[in-house]
């Protein structure tokens, strides 16, 4: 088991590390945390509160991973942080934890790329291979799928849900749930057609990529779908999100 620790940087006693840990200098972590294997921390990190970091994570300088929601509903409830592989953190990045208001827990999923000054607000839901360039906020109680693009310097309102494949332009405001694969632009963001080169790039065929088309004019259609096996992955991508989506926000169209 290697860790490397540098001696300028306070870990608490409570801390749990995993096999090859590297901690750069002026971090501070304390606090109910679970670090595992293959992780790197650069330097000048807090991590504090209820944490669980999965194996392989890189995270770079300045960032606040833990932080208190910035919510004048906290009161200092026991909260959590769950963080899973493989994720890159850049600088400046800051995640908070969860609230009651909510399940009390932000979750993050696998092999996503937190662009500089990115924010997580409390109670997010993120998946997995999702990018977020540079200054992308979001706000509590935000839910992304996968394989989601947001632009810089744009915002989602809370209680959004993004779909699967969707591509947000850059200084965009959302203030409306996006369906999966969809292109969106603009403040207010509006609909622009489908993410054709994301759906292409996961190797979506035409005749699939023509069914989501017809999801996007009619959801209703998904039930003539289940009757053929060969649609289940076109009925997964919609069933997660229709899962996630609060219906009372409405639907981004063009």
């Amino acid at each position: 088991m290697t860790q490397i620790i540098h001696k300028t940087s306070d870990i608490s006693s409570s801390v749990k590390l995993g096999k090859n840990i590297s901690i750069g200098p002026f971090c501070h972590i304390d606090g109910n945390i679970e670090i595992n294997d293959d992780t790197e921390i650069i330097s000048n990190t807090c991590i504090y509160g209820n944490v669980k970091l999965g194996t392989g994570n890189k995270i770079y300088p300045f960032t606040n991973i833990g932080c208190d929601p910035q919510d004048l509903k906290f009161e200092g409830e026991d909260s959590y942080l769950e963080i899973g592989n493989n994720n890159t953190i850049r600088e400046n990045v800051t995640i908070s934890k969860g609230t009651k208001g909510d399940n009390l827990i932000t979750k993050i999923g696998d092999s996503n790329l937190f662009m500089t000054g990115t924010h997580v607000a409390h109670d997010c839901l993120i998946g997995n291979k999702n990018i977020f360039a540079n200054q992308a906020t979001l706000a509590g109680h935000v839910k992304i799928c996968d394989n989601v693009i947001i632009g810089g310097l744009s915002a989602v309102q809370q209680f959004i849900t993004i779909g699967s494949y969707s591509m947000i332009g850059g200084m965009s405001g959302v203030d409306k749930n996006i369906m999966p694969a969809s292109l969106v632009i603009g403040n207010r963001a509006k609909l622009r057609g489908l993410n054709l080169v994301g759906l292409r790039r996961a190797n979506f065929s035409n005749e699939e990529i023509r069914k989501i088309e017809h999801l996007h004019n009619d959801i209703n259609f998904i039930n003539k779908l289940r009757s053929d096996k060969s649609n289940n992955k076109i009925i997964d991508l919609f069933d997660n999100y229709l899962k996630l989506q609060n219906n009372k926000i409405g639907t981004i169209k063009k």
